[in-house]
């Protein structure tokens, strides 16, 4: 089975930017539209972003259009997900996950995720 391992969190001022990576480890993500989901204290995770296995779709959750770009490197197997004029509320554990089927913007559509990393944002 495929799994996904985020890097690239960090504690970045409100303003900065951060760029997220997702490997592949074990299978590759090949065919598989890819998604991010974050989760902040207290609360259900949430969609953030996805992109097809040919990154001809691409598609965000309304508070990240325009401050949020994410891409994929299939040669090297990897989503990424580059996030600017970062806001305290963007503060959560990112993750990246496979989508298998359903609606894209519902974690239970989507089956292998990995351990996430952690984004917070100073205000």
């Amino acid at each position: 089975q495929v799994q996904p391992v985020e890097s690239g969190g960090g504690l970045v001022q409100a303003g900065g930017s951060l760029r997220l990576s997702c490997a592949a480890s074990g299978r590759t993500f090949s065919g598989y539209t890819m998604g991010w989901f974050r989760q902040a204290p207290g609360k259900e995770r949430e969609f953030v972003a996805r992109i097809s296995w040919a990154g001809s779709v691409i598609d965000y959750t309304d508070s990240v259009k325009g401050r949020c770009t994410i891409s994929r490197d299939n040669a090297k197997n990897t989503v990424y997900l580059q996030m600017n004029s970062l806001k305290p509320e963007d503060t959560a554990v990112y993750y990246c996950a496979t989508y298998m089927a359903g609606n894209f913007y519902h974690e239970s559509s989507y089956k292998y995720w990995g351990q996430g990393t952690q984004v917070t944002v100073s205000s």
